[in-house]
């Protein structure tokens, strides 16, 4: 009887230990609650999946910035070439062929501000012959511009300078030109032979400009059609 006594007051001794050992412990400060996070992909396939997504995200970013990149170099141009045609100038750029009959116009290209607006080739004879023509009629913004020309010349030659044929003449230059507001400026970009009959065939060919600047009258300043081989 002593020893069920005995065996009482141990085991009532004991309880709060065992109820304590069944009761759940608190989560660990910061712990997450609910179901444990999903593992990292552990097979190659998932592996594979995820490098590939990733690597669609940074291509698509990448377009993005291509995308925004090209709006604004668009958007740049259009203030350097278009203008504001309230406040910009008007420009117009004419080409005109004072070349003698030893040097026979093949080709020409102009740029402004360092952008094609205007390139030919001559074919039977449609460049060679025109005189003068326009090369370019648009408005710019104030400032200072520059012309960029390349003209290339094949020789002509009869009789005595017959050696002539087959010659080509490469000329280039450049030009910087100040855009006034309100103003229109006409440009003449003039190929001659410089030097006289003393001057080697070779030195004659050249190029000058010459500059007329008029008040731009508010009727006027309506952009004309782009002349044939014109960059649109």
């Amino acid at each position: 009887m002593l020893r069920i006594d005995r065996l009482a007051l141990f085991l009532f001794a004991l309880l709060p230990a065992l109820v304590l050992a069944q009761t759940p412990a608190a989560p660990a400060s910061g712990a997450a609650s609910g179901p444990a996070a999903s593992a990292a992909p552990q097979t190659a396939e998932e592996q594979n999946d995820l490098k590939v997504r990733t690597l669609e995200e940074r291509v698509s970013d990448l377009k993005e910035k291509i995308f925004r990149t090209k709006a604004r170099l668009m958007n740049l141009q259009e203030m350097v070439i278009g203008g504001d045609i309230t406040t910009g100038s008007k420009a117009v750029l004419v080409h005109r062929n004072e070349m003698g009959s030893s040097f026979y116009l093949e080709s020409v290209a102009y740029a402004l501000d360092g952008a094609p607006v205007y390139s030919k080739t001559d074919v039977d004879g449609d460049l060679e012959k025109r005189e003068e023509f326009e090369v370019f009629n648009g408005r710019v913004v104030p400032g200072n511009h520059q012309i960029s020309v390349q003209m290339v010349y094949r020789g002509h030659g009869y009789g005595v300078f017959s050696y002539l044929e087959g010659y080509k003449f490469k000329v280039q230059s450049a030009y910087t030109f100040n855009a006034e507001p309100g103003k229109a400026l006409t440009v003449k970009v003039v190929g001659f032979e410089k030097g006289g009959m003393t001057a080697e065939l070779k030195d004659r060919p050249a190029i000058r400009y010459d500059v007329d600047v008029q008040r731009e009258e508010p009727s006027a300043r309506a952009p004309a059609p782009p002349a044939e081989g014109a960059k649109k």
